[in-house]
């Protein structure tokens, strides 16, 4: 796979993680609480967090390019 292939798939996997609501079966990975925000990493992985983790996690989180998506 070329690097803008990457780069386009990488793309499109942030996109739909973005606009796919979180739901009442996502859960927080870190203690399994109710999932409040996603974290979407660089790599096209995707991390769910409760408000508490996210808040506590969100610094490094954005230092490695992460982009965090509080549900509404």
């Amino acid at each position: 796979m070329s690097a803008f292939a990457t780069a386009t798939a990488t793309t499109s996997a942030v996109a739909e993680a973005i606009t796919r609501p979180l739901t009442r079966a996502d859960r927080c990975d870190a203690c399994g609480a109710a999932a409040r925000v996603r974290v979407v990493l660089p790599t096209a992985g995707e991390l769910l967090f409760c408000g508490h983790h996210a808040r506590r996690h969100a610094p490094r989180l954005r230092e490695i390019g992460a982009e965090l998506v509080t549900d509404p």
